[in-house]
Order: C-alpha cells, then sequence, then structure tokens
C-alpha cells in the first residue's frame, strides 16, 4: 500500500504490515530531539511513579493522589490514596503484605485466666482473677491502677492475640497477650488457691499463690494461726485473703483477689472469705464485669466476687468462660474450681479498621468504633 502525505513530511512510502518501509521524507520533516517532550522510555522517568528497591513509607510525599509506586525488589506495587504531608497512606494494588499507612489509636482490655481453687482435704483457698489491664475511657485497671496509655497500631504490622486459660484446681491461671509492632502489653494469670495446712502432701502449698489477682490462703490444721493468701500484681488486680481454723470453733479458707477489691479472710465469725470484687468495662459499648475472686469455703461457703467467679462449695464452682476470673475453694475429698479463661478485647476508629483477622474474633461497632473480641487466640493486621 502507497502512503501520500502533503506538506512538509513524507511525501511517499510503502506500508507492509503497519511499517513504514522505504518512504521517502523530506529534509525539512526532520525530527528534532528537542521537539519531543512528554515522552519517557521507562515508568521510572514518568513524575507520576516511583520505581524504588524499597516500599514507601508514610513520609514518601508524592505531588497528587493516584501516583504510583512500585517496589522494583519485591515486585510489590502501591498507590497514594492520602496525601497529608508526613502521613501518606499507600494502598497496595496487588496480593501484597498490607498497605502502608499512620500508626492509629487503638484501645484494649487484656484479662489473663483466672486461678483454680485449692484441692487435697480441709478447707482449700479460692482463685486468684488473672491481671486486668485497660486503656478505654479512663476506665481504671485492676489492683486500684489507673487507665492505662492507649496503644498505636503500625498499619501493615500483624499484631498476636494470646489468650490465658484458666488453671485446675491448684493450679494458676495463664497470661493473656498483645504483641506486635511497638506493642507489647500482658497481663498475669491469677494465681490459685491454697490446701489446707498440715494435710498429707501439701507442704507449702497451704499458702496462695501470688498472681494477676492473688489466691486466697486455706485453712490451718487448728492451731489459729492463718495461711496468707498470694499478692496481686501492681496495676492489674489485689491480693487473696488469708484461711484460718480454730480447733473446735470455726475454720474457712480465704477469699480469692479481685480486679476491683482484696479477696477477704476467714474470721472468727464462722466465715470463710468471699472473692474480691470484679470490675466493669463499657469497651464493647455496654458494661460487663469480669475478673472477681473465687468464694472459699469452711463453716460455710463464700461467694465469687462477682464478674462470674466460682463461689466456695464441694466442689468448688468452677468460674464462666473468658472472664478471668476465679475459680471457688472446695473441703475434704473435692477438688476446687477452674479459673476461667481470659479475653482480649481491642476497640478503634471503623475508618481505620483493616478488616483482617484470624482466629475468628466476634467484629461489632458503636457509634463510629469498631470492637474486637478475641476469646481464642488470633491476630488482627492494622
Amino acid at each position: 500500500m502507497a502512503i501520500t502525505i502533503s506538506g512538509s513530511g513524507i511525501t511517499s512510502a510503502n506500508i507492509a504490515d503497519g511499517t513504514i518501509v522505504n518512504a521517502d521524507i523530506k529534509s525539512d520533516a526532520a525530527i528534532a530531539a528537542s521537539k519531543l517532550t512528554g515522552v519517557t522510555s521507562s515508568i521510572a522517568g514518568a513524575s507520576d511513579a516511583t520505581v524504588s528497591a524499597s516500599d514507601p513509607t508514610v513520609s514518601s510525599n508524592p505531588s497528587a493522589v493516584g501516583h504510583l509506586w512500585i517496589n522494583s525488589t519485591s515486585g510489590e506495587q502501591y498507590v497514594a490514596t492520602d496525601i497529608t504531608a508526613g502521613a501518606n497512606v499507600w494502598t497496595n494494588a496487588g496480593d501484597g503484605s498490607g498497605d502502608i499507612k499512620p500508626p492509629y489509636n487503638v484501645d484494649f482490655l487484656v484479662i489473663a485466666g483466672g486461678g483454680g481453687g485449692g484441692s487435697q482435704g480441709g478447707s482449700t483457698g479460692a482463685g486468684g482473677a488473672g491481671g486486668y489491664r485497660n486503656s478505654y475511657n479512663s476506665e481504671t485497671s485492676g489492683g486500684g491502677g489507673s487507665s492505662e496509655t492507649t496503644e498505636q497500631f503500625t498499619g501493615g504490622s500483624v499484631y498476636t492475640i494470646s489468650i490465658g486459660a484458666g488453671g485446675v484446681y491448684s493450679t494458676s491461671g495463664s497470661s493473656s497477650s498483645i504483641s506486635g509492632t511497638g506493642v507489647s502489653i500482658s497481663s498475669t494469670g491469677g494465681g490459685d488457691g491454697g490446701n489446707r495446712s498440715g494435710d498429707s502432701n501439701t507442704g507449702a502449698g497451704h499458702l496462695g499463690a501470688n498472681g494477676g489477682s492473688g489466691g486466697g490462703g486455706g485453712s490451718t490444721s487448728g492451731d489459729g494461726t492463718t495461711c496468707a493468701g498470694g499478692t496481686g500484681t501492681a496495676g492489674q488486680g489485689y491480693a487473696g485473703g488469708s484461711g484460718s481454723h480454730v480447733s473446735g470453733s470455726w475454720e474457712g479458707s480465704g477469699g480469692g483477689g479481685g480486679a476491683g477489691g482484696v479477696g477477704e479472710s476467714a474470721n472468727s465469725l464462722n466465715k470463710a472469705g468471699d472473692g474480691g470484687s470484679s470490675l466493669s468495662s463499657s469497651i464493647t459499648g455496654s458494661s460487663v464485669a469480669r475478673a472477681g475472686g473465687g468464694g472459699g469455703i469452711g463453716n460455710n461457703t463464700g461467694s465469687g466476687g462477682g464478674g462470674g467467679a466460682g463461689n466456695g462449695g464441694s466442689p468448688g464452682g468452677s468460674a464462666s468462660a473468658n472472664t478471668g476470673s476465679g475459680g471457688g475453694g472446695t473441703s475434704d475429698s473435692y477438688v476446687g474450681g477452674t479459673g476461667g479463661s481470659g479475653i482480649v478485647i481491642l476497640r478503634m476508629a471503623t475508618s481505620d479498621y483493616s478488616g483482617t483477622t484470624a482466629g475468628l474474633p466476634t467484629v461489632t461497632t458503636s457509634g463510629s468504633d469498631t470492637i474486637l473480641t478475641f476469646t481464642g487466640s488470633g491476630t488482627y493486621t492494622a
């Protein structure tokens, strides 16, 4: 096919498969390189794109929304979706590891597993509540601690959530935690209740164990001495009450410490110790009590300190799951109640929530916030 263009330029040419061959180009149609503008030979040369060996950061300031960033090492691609200086948001345009955005505020409630009540004869102490740490809305933490500082989660980072198990009889609870970039929060498991002093194979186990909140002390062998409760952890929970026994008169074990109060000690009014009080939080949008101390037992039955804590009994009452409350004490050949498993709750602005979780947390909303409730271990990718 022949082509002819009048004026300055090609006067005739043959075209084969779209390619100009044997063209007769007039000398005054020569194209000067200086007249070619807005043409680049690569993406890296474009003003609205960056090619780099690394990912962008929040401080990578593009000129406009829509700027393209290509990581030449990993092949990941990002598009600028917010160009606030020093706090830019780069959205991953492929199947990469996540978006890049400024850190954002996340409130938390972290409660460890509660301790189990004692065992092995006599009147045994109750389990203490798991450690209670809270940052939401100026609500207090356990043991009279103040509200903690809100954490900042880094966009694209993975945060691991671990939920502590409640302790079975004569066993302390396990810790609950949040860990990830810039964040390390751990609550201590509740102490288990002490056994009866003087019984076979109890040894020093008649004392309440230390923990997030301390376990209650067991009763003694009738000499009027006391078995001390365990101590709590500062900013997480209170101490357990002590147990005692006056031969032929009365005996009782101590209540477990709670997040909101000290476990009650057994006393000469023939009364076993009640559990220390729980604490309530509205981080989920409604007020819920958790982390009460278990109730002791003796000449009467001690009551748990609320929040699903176990009462003293034969066998000891177990605490409700995911409350971090302590198990109840017991008597004779029975075993103490099991402590409640822990819980971790995260609350953040819905506009910040990534939607990427593992471990099947419950996801709810309250006003402009999204709440993640982990009753089992999992992860959240910010």
